[in-house]
């Protein structure tokens, strides 16, 4: 335990000074339970919503965010809640978004009012919403606890499989709907040479049943895909009782499953679970998952990361270590466009807020806060800077900063009022410095005669002018 302990603290040494951290990925919310889902050219990931100070999984709502090079991530705000779904009353877990024929259904899990689990589904015509509830009942409702963390997969011949399950493994065929089935309710088997499995001390035999040491046990938050003809299912396990991801593999999207082993094991996630899916984007294979190590985390305040990792020539997985650093940029950030300030690498003293309005923006900016934008391409220059800001006070300076975060300041904006907090207007400032290529962009809050604590400004988008 102290080992963990000082683990953990190394690595809160890197992740505060954001120059080299990259995981988690998100800092402005805690992101859990992360589902990736590759669309044309975007990968998104939908997420739950983890509410730290409570002492259980209290979580209301469902995030949805998206990227086109892996590092910057934009933040779409919360498309759907338990307020979307009228037999829901509580306990917004683990769920997943697909597509199907130009449609994205987002399955999730939730308590009935009734004090049980199920599984319900939202459908929308765009990856981030709006979503509203399919059915309008539950999905899966069998008066247990087991309907929780559902994954939906669809098949080369366009049948769709929903898995789910706690401490044991469910599965359905959808219709072509997606959003009911007629078979019955399939369990799979928990055995050994499935899933792994407790072994008893001092005999040779694998069971499944309770014992003080074990060396592998299915847990919950499956997650099912394919790749050349094989099936993979991904699980949260545990051994030992020490959190890690394993999997099977199978020749049909039903099974039997072999157990294959571990992928993430006895890594300092301190999360529990750490609940994860695996997605190509760009030539590349990911891991997500989630870890407890930004500041106020815990096993209630979880954040997604990801590693980048390759198959083996067998097509086995290897095991994959967590990482401060977490992935290389896949693409660039074009600055002479409208760019969300919600799209961000990494920030400190910063959260983000949505309004009917505006939709979402960077709120709750104090001083001594940043945002990083990684990648960022300038070509051959850029001559002004503009950013989108709302303010109720004055004194609060928005700088721009390349590469670190006492690296040449290329611009700097005074804020005044705008006539309140989400009253948000442009501000320009001339390019003080010559700039042309790539690079990393930080932009600074500072202020000016601002009581320390307070809040500064909130910042909607900004773009550079060519030169």
């Amino acid at each position: 335990m102290k080992n963990i302990k000082i683990i953990i603290g190394l690595l809160f040494c890197g992740l505060s000074s954001g120059i080299s951290a990259q995981n988690p990925v998100i800092q402005t919310h805690f992101t859990p339970d992360p589902a990736p889902m590759v669309y044309k050219n975007k990968l998104y990931a939908y997420t739950g919503d983890d509410q730290p100070g409570f002492d259980f999984y209290t979580m209301t709502k469902w995030r949805v965010y998206s990227t086109e090079d892996m590092v910057n991530w934009t933040d779409h705000g919360s498309p759907i809640s338990l307020e979307s779904f009228s037999w829901a009353r509580d306990r917004a877990w683990a769920a997943q978004c697909v597509e199907h024929d130009g449609k994205f259904y987002w399955y999730i899990c939730a308590q009935t009012v009734d004090n049980n689990m199920a599984i319900g589904v939202a459908v929308s015509d765009s990856p981030t919403g709006p979503f509203k509830d399919a059915l309008g009942r539950p999905l899966v409702t069998t008066g247990t606890w087991d309907n929780i963390d559902p994954t939906v997969f669809i098949d080369d011949d366009g049948q769709a499989y929903l898995y789910w399950g706690n401490s044991k493994l469910f599965y359905v065929k959808l219709n072509k709907n997606m959003t009911t089935y007629d078979g019955e309710i399939i369990e799979i088997p928990q055995s050994v040479e499935a899933f792994g499995g407790l072994r008893r001390p001092g005999k040779s035999e694998d069971v499944l049943q309770k014992q003080e040491k074990f060396e592998d046990v299915y847990v919950e938050g499956p997650w099912l895909y394919k790749r050349k003809n094989q099936y993979y299912m991904m699980y949260a396990g545990m051994t030992n009782r020490t959190e890690c991801l394993s999997y099977a593999t199978s020749y049909s999207p039903t099974g039997p499953w072999k157990y294959q082993g571990k992928i993430m094991t006895d890594q300092p996630t301190n999360s529990f679970t750490n609940h994860g899916g695996i997605v190509d984007y760009k030539g590349k294979s990911y891991l997500f998952y989630h870890t407890a190590l930004l500041p106020n985390g815990g096993s209630y305040g979880r954040s997604t990361a990801i590693e980048e990792f390759e198959y083996k020539a067998d097509g086995s997985i290897p095991k994959i270590t967590m990482t401060k650093e977490g992935v290389n940029p896949v693409g660039t950030l074009n600055p002479y466009q409208r760019n969300e300030a919600e799209t961000m690498a990494w920030s400190e003293k910063c959260s983000t807020s949505e309004n009917k309005r505006t939709g979402v923006f960077v709120s709750d900016i104090r001083v001594g806060g940043y945002i990083k934008v990684r990648a960022v391409d300038f070509g051959n220059g850029a001559s002004e800077f503009s950013a989108s800001i709302g303010a109720g006070i004055d004194g609060g300076i928005l700088e721009v900063r390349l590469d670190k975060l006492d690296g040449n300041k290329i611009a700097e904006i005074e804020v005044p009022r705008t006539g309140g907090w989400e009253e948000f207007k442009t501000f320009n400032s001339k390019i003080t410095e010559s700039i042309s290529g790539i690079h990393d962009v930080y932009f600074l809050f500072k202020g000016k005669n601002i009581t320390a604590g307070r809040k500064l400004f909130n910042f909607d988008h900004w773009s550079f002018k060519k030169k």
